[in-house]
């Protein structure tokens, strides 16, 4: 309660301190991480809507689980959740925040249960390999959670309440406001579940699956003068979980989890040019606690400074450069790694050319420096060419990598301080067809993965970090959108559909828990004040050994919602949940059952 208390203080300061809208002319929107649209021409990436997000529950998790083509796999529902990009593993999915990597320094990978998705006005999925604009990890996609900013006049809110199945509670809040010269977006979740449902098929409970979480993301302007604005983010998320037993093991076991982020730019901008300086801030702490009734825990705590400068210069109106430094220090500390310092710099250069009317190429590079391992350089070219109104075609080729992690490097007993970063080479081409209300995506990628970054047991029997592995990806991505109004009526179809073969070239087996094949689609139809949304996810069989022998069999469920629309002076949202309608049971992490058929209820009130 005291950390609730604090964070709503903070917010309602928030509030007082802050008068209306800034950052960009003409009613721009205006985004921290400007690399997503400025230098993304030839690759592919998908933007979930406003109306996406909020008719999918609040965890990142199963928003991007029913939009896209990744495949999530979890230590149950609410737990510990990875995903697995285009046939890569959970450590090669780069998770942006504003255009900051905050992948755990000590794992590399991000928790999707701990990224609460309303707590964002954007959120994009860009695919393929990002290395050049985006660092360590940015192999299979990113994922870029941002929030932007807009000049003009405003002062709207955003409450959400929601209960539903196993005593689930959510409240959600947003706030916008904002004149010429101050802008503001804040963002407040709390969320709570008791988490207690029923494994299907094993007359058994999730005895010890509960959790809560708060978060509290904000972003704020102020424009100095026509060229100077400053920028100031932040982003809290406080939570903890009771870890899930398996079906044949209970747990009593309990993690606790705290990320503090901050971000803050100064902005410059010139008649050819653009001049950004920013400063980060992140930390990343946790304590696990074997048993919940225990004072004893391990714990691990990382501390990281990041500095950059970014400068866009437009030589002509064809012609684009934007060279970028940047510097970060992480310094770590925690049971089983001693206190160590990492300092990595880097120099990247993005280059974008308007050849010819029809045809767009960017070209790009960074090199990093560092005395924990040899950074290779790394490139990527993309060219985009249109010569139909109706279609165009994008092809890119980039190499990519990943950095050893805290514990690879420095686990006492088993880091492995000579390792070399995962590297790979990746080809992608795009077809995009657009004809009248639709628009379809064809997508075929390949990805050549080397020293990829295992643990394996040594001639004593310690199992240690080690680069081993050559995987071979390669795979097809089909998209299809439809949209059509008839009179009053509003149909939105979406389709996603992927094909990934993810081998390792040594034992010629397919990767653990790399679906084949992945199916997602929804249809949503609105009339008057009624909406209808309804979506389906499959996912194709998993293994779960690396010889192939064990596998989670494919499912298909099914979600579906209703929402009515109340055009009072406050607009009033009322939305009927039911997610697994068919009731079936299914795993996407061996021995970790998912929930039946369950409900939630929402009441959305904006004004």
């Amino acid at each position: 309660m005291k950390k609730i208390f604090l964070l709503v203080a903070f917010f309602y300061a928030s509030i007082v301190f802050c008068q209306n809208d800034s950052i960009v002319k003409l009613k721009e929107v205006v985004l921290i991480d400007t690399k997503l649209k400025a230098f993304s021409l030839t690759h592919s990436i998908v933007k979930l809507s406003d109306s996406v997000i909020q008719r999918n529950p609040t965890s990142l998790t199963e928003l991007l689980r029913n939009n896209t083509t990744i495949y999530f796999k979890e230590y149950g529902k609410g737990m510990t959740s990875s995903a697995s990009f285009r046939g890569t593993t959970s450590q090669q999915t780069a998770v942006l925040w504003n255009g900051i990597n905050i992948n755990s320094q000590f794992n590399g990978q991000t928790d999707f249960n701990t990224i609460n998705s309303f707590d964002f006005n954007s959120i994009a999925v860009r695919a393929g390999g990002g290395s050049v604009a985006y660092g360590s990890g940015a192999i299979g996609g990113t994922i870029h959670l941002n929030s932007y900013l807009d000049f003009e006049d405003k002062f709207s809110n955003t409450v959400r309440l929601n209960y539903g199945s196993y005593a689930t509670k959510g409240i959600h809040y947003k706030l916008n406001l904002g004149s010429d010269k101050i802008s503001a977006n804040i963002n407040f979740s709390r969320n709570q579940s008791e988490n207690d449902y029923e494994y299907l098929g094993y007359n058994k409970k999730n005895e010890n699956g509960s959790y809560e979480n708060t978060s509290f993301n904000t972003l704020f302007g102020y424009k100095i003068n026509n060229k100077n604005t400053i920028k100031f983010a932040t982003h809290l998320f406080d939570g903890e979980k009771f870890f899930s037993g398996t079906i044949a093991s209970p747990s009593r076991s309990k993690y606790e989890d705290y990320n503090a982020r901050n971000l803050l730019e100064w902005k410059y901008e010139g008649k050819s040019f653009i001049s950004s300086s920013q400063v980060a801030y992140l930390t990343e702490k946790y304590k696990y606690f074997e048993n919940k009734e225990s004072d004893l825990f391990s714990y691990g705590e990382v501390k990281s400074l990041i500095l950059k400068y970014d400068f866009f210069y437009k030589i002509s109106d064809k012609i684009k450069i934007n060279p970028i430094i940047s510097h970060t220090q992480n310094t770590g500390i925690g049971t089983n790694v001693s206190k160590t310092k990492r300092n990595i710099s880097s120099l990247s250069l993005l280059f974008k050319h308007s050849l010819l009317k029809k045809v767009n190429y960017e070209i790009g590079f960074r090199k990093e420096i560092t005395s924990n391992y040899e950074s290779p350089l790394l490139y990527s070219i993309g060219v985009k060419y249109s010569p139909f109104k109706f279609y165009n075609v994008k092809a890119n080729f980039s190499k990519n990598f990943r950095i050893p992690t805290f514990n690879d490097l420095y686990w006492e007993g088993s880091g492995n301080t000579d390792l070399n970063p995962e590297h790979s080479l990746q080809y992608e081409i795009n077809n995009i067809f657009n004809y009248k209300d639709f628009e379809v995506r064809l997508t075929g990628f390949k990805t050549d993965l080397k020293d990829m970054l295992r643990w394996v047991p040594n001639e004593f029997g310690i199992w240690r970090p080690e680069n081993t592995d050559l995987v071979n990806i390669y795979g097809f991505e089909a998209n299809l959108n439809w949209k059509r109004k008839i009179q009053n009526i509003r149909i939105d179809l979406n389709g996603n559909y992927a094909y990934t073969k993810s081998t390792n070239e040594i034992t010629e087996k397919q990767l653990i828990y790399v679906p084949y094949h992945k199916f997602t689609s929804s249809l949503a139809v609105n009339v008057a004040s009624f909406s209808l949304n309804y979506q389906y996810v499959f996912n194709g069989e998993v293994f779960t050994s690396s010889d192939n022998f064990y596998k989670l069999k494919e499912y298909g469920i099914s979600n579906l919602s209703i929402d009515y629309t109340l055009k009072t002076k406050i607009k009033t949202a009322l939305t009927f949940q039911v997610f697994n309608v068919e009731n079936k049971p299914y795993q996407n992490l061996l021995s970790r059952p998912m929930p039946g058929r369950n409900y939630t209820m929402n009441l959305t009130l904006n004004f």
